[in-house]
């Protein structure tokens, strides 16, 4: 996320090593010169591009599958696991591939509509198959051991495995399977012993973890990976399931692994079932959006993590490189409005009980983000033992910002609450306490200088954007006194938001524009928020040419960058991308200022640039057309699903005016 870097650690990052060779055998490719300019997003290699992978997820943890049929990234049992597939991070860490033998580019790839289960069809010289992908669902039958829930267990949860089918189309097609775990972030080969001597089920063993591997095909053990080839007739079908559920259960045979299928089928389209979804042209990537974001929440607690992956750059072959498997305390306003727009009021809620179950510092206030059970400690490692993504380094595990202070955190943890009151018009008396400690927060430090939403490792300043959140929590704060019935408290919050709004207003404007911090005459696409938190009215002067300065002057080929990394001491070398968030919240203020036509031409080109399957990384490479940052990103689709939001409504509205 735009708004989730990391400090720098103490530790001082190896340096980049050279991609891996295409043939896998761990040299680095000498075909050609080491380039003299910066690495092209869209430069030749063997790791496919970011947005060429397909999401799967069973809400407990997920996986990207590369247009080859490899799996190549899947921790184990939880999003925040080390991986047992990494190929992804370096091409010897691990992946799981099942495809027709020799050939390597698909014919199609799609979603099942209203899933995120994945259908890939393959031609081959001899016939037709398709094989569907999922981490599938079923009926809740007792307390889940592998990841226990905080929350509620719903009637229907992860059955921690993974499942694929084969069925041939027309002709005859060879299938092979190859599976190669590597666990540990690809520092522990797997030990594969056959179960009972029978080739059809085998486990593969590693830093304490053991998966299971069935198959209705013969596998034969090859060293560290298991491989396996069968023909298929038009008509036939086959199956393999990778298993990491209490006593490594898994399909009996082909027909219970068509039931896993059909019944995570029915538990995608009977989720989303319950979401109101516009009849709008947006409708596809709205229902894509939400089920991402439900793809990415932890079911257990009812966090969501910011993106799958880690460590995917944003500038290639860089070092702006950051796991974002952990949740971000900014994100949960954005959360509450794309779940409460959708009235998936279930999902707001759970989210909002494991905020209210989080444990603050000892000043009371919240961290900036948490792991995703809540613990508070997410310290910073490297894997030098990675090649890094292209030859992007460093890797990292762990996120090292976890304990900055930054005075955004208590505006989005109100605005929540906020937002969440409103909606189920009750305050919980477990939310109350949380309203009180980040309102006092808020007002002891609104006046400091801070390292801004974008976690900027220069000198601390008085981010514009920081008191605005300041702003926003004290505000929020005052409204939610006043539905208690504690008017003077109320009117305590108020006076302080309106002290903070006039300093805003006196320092941070110049020219009648918005600017990054106090001390500068630098733009910055987070003064966007203005808009979007109501800091001021879409009729006011300041607000609309603040809006049109960002749209003018801090785009590149009309996508919104963070900043211009030239004005701001961030203390990262590299260019970075657009950011998506940025321009799906220049949409929406466009359309707060009433802009409405520039605000549908600019969602018309973010829903252009989506992946083949309609996701979102955090970044887009304009020069290239190629995604940057970790992926699939929720930031992303929670404020596309803003954006459209804003728009929608304002096209309601002016058909019965």
């Amino acid at each position: 996320m735009s708004a989730q870097k990391t400090k720098r650690s103490a530790k001082k990052p190896a340096k980049a090593k050279a991609p891996r060779s295409a043939a896998g055998d761990g040299k680095p490719r000498v075909d050609a010169p080491a380039p003299s300019r910066p690495q092209s997003a869209a430069a030749p290699s063997p790791f496919p591009p970011i947005a060429d992978y397909a999401f799967l997820s069973n809400c407990h943890t997920g996986a990207l599958v590369a247009p080859d049929g490899a799996i190549d990234w899947l921790c184990v049992p939880s999003f925040d696991s080390p991986s047992v597939f990494g190929t992804l991070l370096d091409r010897e860490a691990g992946a799981f591939r099942l495809g027709p033998f020799g050939i390597n580019v698909p014919s199609a790839r799609i979603y099942e509509p209203g899933t995120n289960m994945v259908v890939t069809t393959w031609r081959t010289p001899t016939g037709w198959a398709s094989v569907f992908d999922a981490l599938t669902m079923g009926p809740t039958r007792g307390e889940d051991t592998v990841t226990p829930h905080t929350r509620p267990p719903a009637d229907e949860d992860a059955e921690h495995m993974l499942v694929r089918t084969v069925l041939c189309l027309e002709g005859k097609v060879e299938m092979e399977l190859v599976c190669e775990p590597v666990f540990e972030y690809g520092r522990v080969p797997a030990e594969w012993e056959l179960v009972d001597g029978d080739r059809h089920a085998a486990d593969a063993s590693g830093a304490e973890v053991t998966i299971r591997l069935t198959t209705d095909m013969a596998m034969g053990i090859e060293g560290n990976r298991v491989r396996a080839r069968h023909a298929l007739q038009q008509g036939e079908q086959l199956y393999c399931s990778l298993s990491w559920a209490e006593g490594l259960a898994s399909p009996r045979d082909l027909d219970d692994a068509n039931a896993r299928i059909a019944a995570t089928r029915r538990y995608w389209r009977g989720w989303l079932g319950r979401a109101r979804l516009p009849d709008h042209r947006w409708r596809d990537p709205i229902q894509r959006s939400a089920l991402a974001i439900k793809g990415l929440t932890y079911m257990p607690t009812g966090a969501t993590v910011a993106a799958l992956t880690t460590s995917l750059p944003e500038t290639p072959g860089g070092e702006r490189n950051w796991d974002y498997r952990y949740t971000w305390l900014r994100d949960s306003t954005f959360t509450l409005q794309a779940l409460h727009f959708l009235d998936l009021d279930w999902e707001a809620d759970e989210f909002m009980q494991f905020v209210a179950d989080l444990e603050a510092n000892e000043d009371g206030a919240l961290q900036i983000m948490y792991g995703i059970d809540g613990r508070r400690d997410l310290t910073e490692s490297f894997r030098e033992d990675l090649s890094g993504y292209a030859g992007a380094s460093p890797v990292r595990i762990g996120n090292g910002a976890f304990d900055q202070r930054q005075n955004d955190v208590f505006g989005a943890a109100l605005d929540s609450i906020l937002l969440h009151t409103r909606r189920s018009q009750r305050l919980p008396r477990r939310l109350w306490p949380i309203v009180q400690s980040q309102a006092e927060c808020a007002t002891k430090v609104w006046k400091n200088p801070d390292q801004g939403i974008w976690e900027a490792r220069g000198k601390p300043q008085h981010y514009v954007s920081s008191k605005l959140m300041c702003w926003v929590a004290l505000d929020r704060a005052a409204k939610l006194a006043g539905m208690r019935g504690d008017a003077d408290l109320g009117a305590t919050w108020q006076a302080t938001a309106d002290e903070i709004k006039d300093d805003i207003l006196e320092h941070g404007v110049r020219d009648g524009v918005l600017r990054q911090h106090y001390e500068t005459d630098a733009l910055d696409a987070s003064t966007l928020l203005a808009a979007i938190f109501g800091f001021l009215p879409g009729d006011d002067e300041r607000l609309r040419k603040s809006v049109e300065a960002i749209a003018d002057d801090l785009t590149e080929d009309g996508f919104v960058l963070r900043y211009r990394t030239g004005e701001t001491d961030d203390g990262l070398s590299g260019k970075e991308g657009s950011f998506l968030i940025c321009s799906f919240w220049l949409v929406s203020a466009l359309a707060i200022v009433g802009e409405q036509q520039r605000a549908r031409d600019l969602m018309e080109k973010l829903l252009s640039v989506a992946s083949p399957l309609g996701l979102y990384a955090e970044e887009f490479d304009t020069s290239t057309g190629r995604h940057l940052g970790n992926f699939p990103q929720a930031f992303s689709h929670l404020a596309l699903i803003e954006a459209a939001g804003r728009i929608i409504i304002a096209e309601r509205l002016a058909e019965i005016s």
